[in-house]
């Protein structure tokens, strides 16, 4: 229900008790008031509020009794408010089939995407005029000290580090440190 249909439902409320109260005994309230007031020293108006709040509730009560229950376009209300029967499929053997095939399923999407893996054994900074001067025998001195672990980077990205080995005279790094999922994701900001 849009605000505009509830504040017109109210102010239509609203002007029905008003009517009901000056149709009804207007010296009952009165005379509910009197004691309070005199009993808890609280202002006329305050009695008001509350004889106008009493019967509000009262005349809501009054209606639903009256009509049953109503849907004002809530769960189960049709066009004009008018309730409908709501009809469900039923899931309960989709809710019975292990998740596992489900969420297998959505990983076989992502398991042949190609990545690229790198290791960085260390990393220098070079003027152009020193790449230039770079001949067969020149030394390059890293960052990293002798004996640090390797970096091992996916798609650019830090996931763990190691040591180098040797694996059938190729070079290999043993994981030594993987990256916690919570860094991982802080590097991608």
């Amino acid at each position: 229900m849009s605000q505009e249909d509830q504040e017109a439902l109210a102010a239509q409320w609203a002007a029905q008790l008003e009517d009901e109260a000056n149709a009804a005994e207007p010296a009952a309230p009165a005379a509910d008031a009197a004691p309070a007031g005199a009993a808890g020293g609280t202002s006329g108006a305050a009695l008001d509020e509350e004889a106008l709040a009493a019967q509000w509730a009262e005349s809501l009560a009054q209606d639903e009794e009256d009509k049953g229950p109503t849907s004002f376009g809530g769960a189960g209300a049709g066009l004009g408010g008018h309730p409908v029967d709501a009809h469900f499929q039923d899931m309960t053997e989709m809710a019975r089939q292990p998740k596992d095939n489900k969420l297998k399923r959505e990983l076989d999407f992502i398991l042949d995407i190609p990545l690229d893996v790198s290791a960085e054994l260390g990393r220098t900074r070079l003027l152009i005029n020193e790449l230039l001067q770079l001949g067969q025998g020149s030394v390059v001195e890293l960052n990293k000290l002798a004996g640090e672990p390797l970096e091992v980077f996916v798609n650019g990205k830090l996931v763990a580090r190691g040591e180098a080995v040797v694996i059938n005279e190729k070079f290999g790094v043993r994981l030594t440190d993987i990256i916690s999922p919570i860094k991982r994701v802080k590097q991608l900001g």
